[in-house]
This record gives C-alpha cells, sequence and structure tokens, in this order.
C-alpha cells in the first residue's frame, strides 16, 4: 500500500509539476518521511534529564548524546561529540532549515568558535525555526524544544547540516 501510494505521489507530482528528474521528487519525499520521523522520535524524549557525556533516555541525554541516539535509531552513524561536526553533511541556509536537520552552535565560553551544542531541527521552511535538544541551562535543563529567534541561539549560530538527501 505504501509502495503503491508513493508511487501514485511521484507519477502525480511529475504530470503536474516539471521537476528535473523524476528521482528528485522521491529522494524528497523520502527525506521529508525520514525528517518527520526523526523529530517524531526525537519527541519521544521530551523532559529526560541532561546528563553530562551520556547517550541514554535511561541515564540522561548530553545535547549530541540525543542526536546522535536519535540518528543511529535510523541507521544514521554521526559523531558522539558537538565539536566533530565541523565537516558533517551538507550546510545549509538557516532559512531554509526543515525537519531532520541538524543545528550546530559555539560552545557558552566566551570567544569559543569551536562547536559545542547541537540539536535537530523541528520546523520546515518558512515556519519559525524550532529545533529540540538536550540543554544544560539552570532555567529549562533537559530536553527541551527551542523556539531559535526567541533565544540567545542566534548570538551562538554556526550552521545547519543536512544528512537527508
Amino acid at each position: 500500500m505504501k509502495k503503491t501510494f508513493l508511487c501514485f505521489l511521484i507519477f502525480f507530482f511529475s504530470a503536474v509539476v516539471k521537476l528535473p528528474a523524476q528521482s528528485t521528487v522521491k529522494d524528497s519525499l523520502y527525506s521529508n518521511a525520514i525528517g518527520d520521523s526523526i523529530v517524531n522520535y526525537a519527541k519521544t524524549f521530551l523532559g529526560i534529564k541532561y546528563t553530562y557525556a551520556s547517550a541514554s533516555p535511561k541515564a540522561g541525554f548530553d545535547c549530541s548524546g540525543l542526536t546522535w541516539f536519535v540518528f543511529k535509531h535510523y541507521g544514521f552513524a554521526i559523531p558522539r561529540s558537538a565539536k566533530d561536526y565541523k565537516n558533517l553533511g551538507t550546510d545549509i541556509p538557516i532559512a531554509l532549515a526543515r525537519k531532520g536537520d541538524i543545528i550546530v552552535f559555539r560552545g557558552t565560553h566566551k570567544g569559543d568558535k569551536t562547536a559545542g551544542h547541537v540539536g535537530i531541527v523541528i520546523s520546515n521552511p518558512g515556519e519559525p525555526v524550532q529545533f529540540i535538544h538536550a540543554s544544560s541551562s539552570k532555567n529549562h535543563s533537559g530536553v527541551i524544544i527551542t523556539d531559535y529567534y526567541s533565544s540567545n541561539y542566534p548570538k551562538r549560530f554556526i550552521k545547519i547540516v543536512r544528512l537527508l538527501k
């Protein structure tokens, strides 16, 4: 049923919308579906406590532990440490960030230029950028959702990384 429906969607979009290649539609549908799944799975951990250097729902998560754990569930091999996100995936402008992209920030120490915090984008282009992450903040510690523009994160922003084609 799912395969038939996907074939129908590909046929419909290729007939109605002139796209460069049918595989582009298939890749786009796949990435949107897996992006939704990644976000939904990540949301199941909302409220789990923050634990430095941990990547387990039972023990808690740090930021890269949550991201690593969620992506590992879907078969992606990504770094366990935020500092290793420097050369990962494809860099995307923040205005084009979509569900399942990884958002990368500098650490909290003044003058820090390297990646020190990561999260998973849960919004799509045209929506306010929101991400789920494991926060160590005293005000809201643990796995939470943050609105990018109404937070202090824009000052620490490095890039958006896309792993999904």
